[in-house]
């Protein structure tokens, strides 16, 4: 019989292996607790856990924690988590620290769904890598409880407030997988995450923000939208082929409907999707929708021709969403000295390990 990953187990789950192992109910809270609000390490860290009742739970269950390779701070506090995962493949996790910047103390966590990712959008270093595979329940879930594990040693009052799906992947592509790992993030003796602080990032998969409306209205949705032009875009977002923008935009305003919530639409800025005219484009199609546009200038990625555009080009942009009534900001850059962008670190460390192979 197949063991099974604690990161991935609700309490009724727990509940029912409890009684399959002859152990008494209540055990399933205390083992959910350990597991999804202290991010244990090991079945001996159980402490109010009997050693009998443990040594049946390791019979069928088993606890493990992606393995931390790489750990990089940026001057702005932004950390970057390179994971090992058991089949010794890697991703990436980003933990944002902006307590600075707004009214209350907000300590986000990027976390990646799939290794490499089958979109390929062009100025993404992720997609340049291909896809291997979707991550599983507990290696999405495993990311926020390892960087809880690591930071609270550092700060006992350490809390996740923020989980957006904006990592490594295209989250709607493993959509019952990412769904599972919301519910158990939002549990309230686990982290206890709201609904509402968790946001889900997709390049346009329309099937799956309808699903997302009709599932789960509290779940935020931001939509990698980076051109108002179907032909830009099928460049920049291979996902427009299948998904047109007169589809996607009709799916984001069903979601709307269903769920009162604004769509947040991400626009990676570079020479080419910068100008006056995609700008007022942009305007025409989110007009009378609720929506926010977020500005973001691209990232530098090794291997990718896109550059991103001037200052002065960004602003001109913004000011000419603003005249159209519509919500409008620039994102904070958080880490670009470490890389912080998808897939840079696991391209660079890829590329080290290359070289190290080839020098030997």
């Amino acid at each position: 019989m197949e063991k099974l990953d604690c990161r991935a187990c609700l309490v009724e789950e727990f509940i029912n292996i409890c009684v399959e192992n002859n152990i008494k109910k209540f055990r399933a809270n205390q083992i959910f607790q350990w597991v999804q609000q202290k991010g244990v390490h090991d079945w001996e860290d159980m402490k109010n856990i009997s050693k009998d009742d443990r040594e049946r739970l390791s019979r069928v269950l088993y606890v493990q924690s992606p393995e931390i390779v790489r750990e990089l701070c940026s001057s702005d506090g932004t950390r970057k988590f390179l994971f090992r995962l058991a089949d010794g493949e890697s991703i990436e996790t980003v933990l944002m620290d902006y307590e600075n910047e707004v009214s209350r103390d907000r300590n986000t966590v990027c976390v990646s769904t799939q290794v490499g990712c089958p979109v390929g959008c062009s100025f993404c270093a992720t997609g340049m890598d291909g896809f291997r595979r979707n991550l599983t329940v507990g290696e999405i879930t495993g990311q926020v409880l390892e960087i809880v594990h690591r930071m609270k040693k550092k700060d006992a009052d350490f809390r996740v407030t923020n989980v957006v799906f904006m990592g490594m992947g295209e989250p709607f592509l493993n959509y019952d997988v990412v769904m599972k790992a919301i519910k158990l993030l939002n549990a309230e003796n686990g982290q206890n995450i709201g609904m509402r602080r968790m946001t889900i990032s997709t390049s346009g998969v329309v099937p799956k923000i309808i699903e997302l409306a009709k599932d789960n209205s509290q779940v935020g949705l931001a939509v990698s939208l980076h051109s108002a032009k179907d032909s830009t875009r099928d460049l920049l977002v291979p996902m427009n082929r299948r998904y047109p923008l007169d589809k996607l935009i009709e799916a984001c305003k069903i979601y709307s409907l269903a769920t009162g919530r604004r769509v947040t639409f991400e626009m990676a800025l570079n020479n080419e999707n910068s100008s006056r005219e995609e700008a007022e484009l942009l305007v025409k199609l989110l007009k009378g929708m609720l929506a926010h546009v977020n500005i973001i200038p691209v990232n530098p990625v090794v291997g990718s021709s896109v550059k991103r555009p001037a200052r002065e080009k960004m602003q001109m942009f913004k000011k000419i969403v603003e005249a159209g009534n519509i919500s409008v900001s620039v994102r904070v850059e958080k880490g670009t000295d470490i890389d912080a962008a998808c897939g840079q670190l696991r391209q660079r460390l890829e590329c080290e390990e290359y070289e190290s192979v080839n020098q030997s």
